[in-house]
């Protein structure tokens, strides 16, 4: 008996069977019933989500004789013969294969002909990125003057390969990687219609080994079938796929939350007895914490692909820091797990810099200490102290502090507070303020006269302004303000170069500070 593997079996036949691209769906139905058909249709997207399978049911709606809500009625003359790949005015063709430009002149020399049955003849072109420039340009001439009678359906995994020219020719219809839930749904419809017995936890492993493809997770599941002499169970779908249950992982993250060493290296060695992917592991690991901290700021996010108890259960045991931090070595782990020596020993590397990085709990008043002598020894920042009108007109003196809090204190902006920024106080009383300006910034007369204004306001009494025009030792507001980030940005990185686990970073690993990156907070 000749038997059909399940992704083909279950291909979708019309537009509602389709799975997970309800956006392309739409549009083409819209443009069916609107009779607003365009001459060439682009689908992307990555393997197995249903590019070619919509462009061969697209392409029995635009033929079928009797079509039903816009979907192709799968009876007719057109349709069963578009199934059964005995249509003649169907030419399907994958570009890997003909990628040369007389390929592509052969292909396209019947264009010009009426079609033989159907109401459009429609050319399906897959991988069309595969084809050469010479080819490219070939069709590029037809799709810029398509004769009324051809439709072009053309599928791609890689579409920034494909010339702009020719892109911009087509209606472009990105399909998305489908979700673990989607193809679990999926699964689960097609085994009960099969009259398989399974196990829900077999088909989520199945689901997520997918990895958004529809047409993997069905050829996964038809390996699962066989592996599981006609049944699918959760033990057994493991073995296949070389994987550990989710149970040694929560033992692991566990492990790590009590900073136990030896109980994740013992639990590394349980799992190397069942001959694991160890990279499929640490992906695993990774999809967890990242939902617990989904978790733990969302609590109302609910992934049925996971075990809900058990990521409440580590969501409580893990800081949200802690996983952030694991989370990160994870990633990079899991980039340079092929240049360990061995996948066990380069997992284990992953797993001992988690606790290594871990952060450690110091008591407050240790930070405290560090904190204090740490703590800057230039002259403290000047604050902005609130001075009321009757208190300025008995300033007499020229302390510089005095004019930067007048500045703060008069709330000038633009062009008004760059000048007063750029001057120093010489003498102020109830009838005068006399400033100091470089200059190079002396200013235009309606800015001093803002200035003027505003230092009346401020003390409440008609004081005239004074600027004398010379140049100055004393340090102006600006530069003052200058110095002061200055003194903050040599304390941060004497701060970060005095720091034990910075330097501690620089012994093991050759850490080094990248010179621009450090920020007074």
């Amino acid at each position: 008996m000749n038997y059909q593997v399940l992704a083909r079996k279950w291909r979708p036949q019309n537009f509602t069977e389709v799975v997970g691209q309800d956006h392309v769906v739409k549009s083409l139905i819209n443009g069916l019933q609107h009779n607003r058909l365009h001459h060439a249709y682009l689908f992307t997207g990555t393997r197995g989500v249903g590019k070619t399978t919509i462009a061969r049911i697209l392409a029995k709606a635009i033929n079928c004789e009797n079509l039903q809500d816009f979907n192709p009625c799968g009876v007719c003359s057109i349709c069963k013969a578009l199934d059964e790949g005995r249509f003649l005015d169907l030419i399907e063709v994958d570009a890997a294969s003909r990628t040369k430009v007389e390929d592509t002149r052969d292909l396209l020399d019947n264009a010009q002909y009426a079609p033989s049955h159907g109401n459009y003849k429609v050319y399906i072109i897959d991988e069309i990125h595969m084809l050469s420039g010479h080819s490219f340009n070939a069709l590029l001439k037809t799709l810029e003057e398509p004769p009324p009678h051809v439709k072009f359906l053309l599928a791609t995994t890689d579409p920034h390969k494909i010339p702009v020219t020719v892109l911009s020719r087509c209606l472009q219809f990105n399909l998305k990687r489908l979700l673990p839930a989607q193809i679990f749904t999926q699964m689960e419809f097609i085994l009960q219609q099969e009259n398989i017995n399974f196990e829900t936890a077999a088909l989520k492993l199945l689901s997520r080994a997918a990895d958004g493809s529809m047409r993997d997770a069905l050829s996964l599941l038809d390996q699962a079938i066989v592996y599981g002499n006609g049944s699918v169970s959760a033990v057994e779908v493991r073995d296949m796929l070389g994987t550990v249950a989710q149970q040694p992982v929560e033992e692991i993250l566990i492990a790590l939350a009590q900073n136990n060493a030896s109980a994740v290296l013992n639990k590394i060695n349980e799992i190397a007895d069942l001959t694991p992917d160890f990279s499929d592991v640490l992906h695993q690991i990774l999809q967890v914490l990242h939902r617990i901290a989904l978790i733990q700021q969302i609590p109302t996010a609910i992934d049925h692909d996971f075990d809900n108890d058990l990521i409440a259960s580590l969501s409580s045991k893990l800081s949200p820091e802690d996983v952030q931090l694991f989370y990160q070595i994870g990633l990079v782990g899991q980039r340079d797990l092929n240049l360990a020596p061995d996948l066990k020993s380069g997992f284990e590397m992953v797993m001992l810099r988690m606790l290594t990085f871990k952060p450690v709990s110091i008591p407050h008043s240790t930070v405290k200490a560090n904190t204090d002598k740490l703590a800057p020894t230039t002259q403290p920042a000047i604050q902005k102290l609130p001075i009321e009108p009757q208190q300025k007109l008995s300033i007499v003196n020229t302390d510089k502090n005095n004019w930067l809090s007048m500045i703060i204190e008069m709330k000038l902006t633009g062009a008004t507070k760059e000048f007063a920024n750029n001057c120093v106080l010489e003498n102020i009383d109830e009838k005068i303020c006399s400033l100091i300006a470089d200059p190079n910034h002396i200013k235009g007369s309606r800015t001093l006269e803002t200035l003027e204004t505003a230092l009346q306001n401020f003390c409440g009494a008609p004081i005239k302004l004074i600027i004398k025009s010379t140049k100055t030792t004393l340090d102006t507001p600006a530069i003052q303000l200058i110095k002061e980030q200055d003194n903050k940005q040599q304390n941060s990185i004497k701060a970060i170069n005095s720091d034990p686990n910075i330097q501690a970073l620089k012994d093991n690993f050759n850490a080094r500070v990248l010179p621009g990156t450090i920020k007074p907070i």
